[in-house]
């Protein structure tokens, strides 16, 4: 059960600094979040617009603190 715990840990913070390199990128917003959005939608998740904006501005809110 360790092994799983520091699995996800590392999945977690794999995916936190994902998103930092993408939200600090030298891009527009609007590119970053289509990128972001074709991401997801290639996994299977399929967000609206304003859910997907939500997510972006909960993630930068995060990698910020």
């Amino acid at each position: 059960m360790k092994g799983l715990s520091i699995l996800a840990a590392f999945l977690g913070g794999a995916v936190v600094g994902a998103a930092a390199g993408i939200l600090f990128a030298p891009e527009s917003g609007e590119d970053t979040r289509s990128k972001i959005a074709d991401a997801l939608r290639k996994r299977g998740i399929k967000l609206s617009r304003t859910d997907m904006e939500d997510l972006v501005d909960e993630i930068a809110a995060e990698v910020k603190e």
